[in-house]
């Protein structure tokens, strides 16, 4: 087996949710032994209650059987160890110091000031180990924010909302929770960075991402203040008019895009549609024309795409040499056997009863010449972990272990 570039890295896993445990899921899949620290008192992470259940019965929205487990925590949980501990009674702190003495890594997404209050923030687990990487995710910062976060809060105040539809709609929240997803990446960019100057000057550090300020960030990279400020529209639906030609457009028997924003492209999108000539047109033969007549070149695209199959149009694009593609329901997509080949989505199984339905989780989606990543174990049981990290990670008696739990503590 290849060595997995985060091997011999232990990190302890304080988040719930998605945001924080996805940063913890890709830290695992990436090698690091993750250490899922889960509330005893509230039935551990909150995922682990979110609808729908897979079981030896297959896929169902309520939990029946003890055993059947939230596909959220299926996906989310994979690569890591669980522990039970309560972080609220005073042993529970001291329990948490211990491990962290054995960590590189600590991640957490409570809300901001939580950990502190808790008696367990980043300056009181640095002062337990000075090397330690404490990376927090939040909805807007250490220093605070306005409101409780939560993805389609974050979506609302980033600006993302009004960038999608035509101008005058709507605000569009974007199915995919990209608040919770693009924070955690930017945490595991960060952590990783924090562990290279840990190693290269003993010293950890505090490491602080805001979910607004990731997301905001990424909005910015598309400069939608300066289309405004020269009359350019912001939201425009299907289509990019500054890049004509570039949109959806609807086939006979469902959606295709293409995007066509160089002279290369459009003469490739004429070829396609039989009509070559259009290239030396002077509404399309350079790209300003092209924009400035955007409205009718999408119009006469639309028309010839109507009148084919998509797979049909698609293949006259592709073999024109024009950037295209089907538009495919997400159920579609997560099968295809590129991704699946590399790797980059899964399939997700139970960890007793195997794979009781076809459904799918995120792979790693990177590929090492000299590495191994990806998950090779199942998400585990509440507590499952609780005698293999107390006992033979930190050393606990079997005594110790058992006062612990008759206490509440684990």
């Amino acid at each position: 087996m290849a060595e997995q570039p985060l091997a011999g890295r232990t990190v302890v896993d304080l988040t719930t949710a998605l945001a924080g445990p996805y940063a913890t899921l890709v830290l695992g899949g990436l090698g690091a032994r993750v250490i899922k620290v889960e509330n005893p008192r509230t039935g551990g992470d909150s995922s682990r209650g979110n609808s729908p259940y897979l079981g030896k019965d297959g896929l169902g929205l309520r939990r029946v059987h003890p055993d059947d487990m939230s596909v959220s925590m299926l996906l989310r949980g994979r690569n890591k160890e669980s522990v039970t501990l309560d972080l609220k009674h005073p042993e529970g702190r001291g329990v948490l110091a211990d491990l962290v003495r054995h960590a590189d890594v600590l991640v957490e997404n409570y809300s901001a000031g939580v950990t502190d209050r808790l008696g367990i923030g980043p300056a009181a687990m640095l002062a337990v180990n000075p090397r330690l990487v404490y990376t927090s995710i939040s909805g807007f910062g250490a220093q605070g924010g306005p409101a409780k976060a939560m993805d389609t809060i974050v979506q609302a105040l980033s600006g993302i909302m009004a960038t999608a539809g035509e101008e005058g709609d709507d605000p569009v929240r974007n199915g995919l929770p990209v608040g919770d997803l693009v924070a955690p990446l930017f945490a595991v960019i960060g952590t990783l960075a924090a562990l290279v100057q840990a190693d290269r000057t003993g010293a950890g550090q505090h490491v602080d991402v805001s979910m607004l300020g990731a997301l905001t960030s990424l909005v910015a990279c598309e400069p939608f203040d300066a289309y405004a400020a020269v009359g350019l529209a912001q939201r425009t639906g299907s289509f990019v008019p500054r890049l004509a030609p570039f949109g959806l457009f609807e086939a006979a028997d469902g959606w295709l895009a293409l995007c066509g924003p160089t002279d290369r492209f459009a003469e490739g999108v004429f070829r396609a549609m039989g009509e070559p000539a259009l290239a030396t047109d002077p509404r399309f033969a350079t790209r300003d024309a092209r924009v400035a007549n955007a409205a009718v070149l999408h119009k006469l695209i639309g028309e010839w795409a109507a009148g084919r199959r998509r797979a049909e149009a698609v293949a006259l694009l592709v073999g024109n040499g024009v950037p295209a593609a089907e538009v495919r329901e997400p159920a579609e997509a997560v099968r295809d056997p590129l991704v699946r080949a590399r790797h980059e989505v899964v399939a997700l199984t139970h960890p007793a009863h195997g794979a009781t339905a076809d459904i799918s989780g995120t792979g790693v989606p990177i590929v090492f010449s000299g590495a191994e990543v990806g998950f090779d174990r199942p998400a585990p049981a509440l507590g499952e972990h609780n005698d293999a990290v107390y006992g033979d990670l930190l050393g606990y008696s079997g005594d110790r272990l058992a006062s612990l739990r008759a206490d509440g503590v684990v």
